[in-house]
């Protein structure tokens, strides 16, 4: 068995579903992976498409859904205000699956790989300010500054705010010596959270 199989087996509600969304895909030239957990196809690099089931319904994600046309409006966006170019097709029963309107889809999410069409994901990031308690300390320890720099820019991020949002003047010099040791020794602020 695939990895594609595999999770479609454990989709006992929907495996006939699947099975049948599945079998587009496996006739046109997309490589057949798993990303995030779930069945993904891709075409020439890019994530095209996107298959799972959950509890009531099971779908199809269309990465770059809103370049589709969707005359049929099928489309629809499933986290309004945090994706800006995947888009959904759900369906709730098997009768609902079009398999000739849904490769009419996939094609044209294909052809938009082909031209070079995506939509491009800008960062709003605000600029990296340190605080003054930690930029002194940087200053004066330049093994500090070193190892500070090392991180991404989403990690120092996370330092200079857990300095900057401390009210006291006696906080931020207790949170820059609790964070110290960590910067030395490679570990974000957030990194032990992460783990368990």
């Amino acid at each position: 068995m695939t990895p594609v199989e595999i999770y479609i087996h454990k989709k006992e509600a929907w495996k006939q579903e699947l099975t049948l969304l599945r079998s587009v895909f496996t006739n046109l030239p997309l490589e057949e992976t798993i990303k995030w957990g779930a069945p993904t196809y891709v075409f020439k690099g890019k994530n095209i498409v996107g298959l799972a089931a959950f509890k009531k319904y099971c779908g199809l994600w269309f990465f770059q859904g809103v370049l589709l046309e969707d005359k049929q409006k099928k489309l629809m966006n499933a986290q309004e205000g945090k994706t800006k170019a995947m888009l959904q097709w759900r369906f709730y029963t098997k009768d609902e699956i079009d398999l000739p309107l849904i490769k009419q889809y996939v094609l044209e999410a294909m052809h938009q790989v082909a031209i070079g069409n995506e939509v491009k994901f800008s960062s709003n990031r605000k600029p990296l300010v340190i605080p003054l308690e930690l930029s002194q300390q940087l200053a004066i320890d330049t093994s500090l500054e070193a190892k500070f720099r090392r991180f991404s820019k989403s990690k120092q991020h996370e330092f200079a705010a857990y300095i900057a949002t401390a009210k006291r003047a006696e906080t931020k010099e207790k949170r820059l010596q609790k964070i110290i040791p960590m910067i030395l020794s490679g570990e974000g602020l957030n990194d032990r959270y992460k783990k368990s």
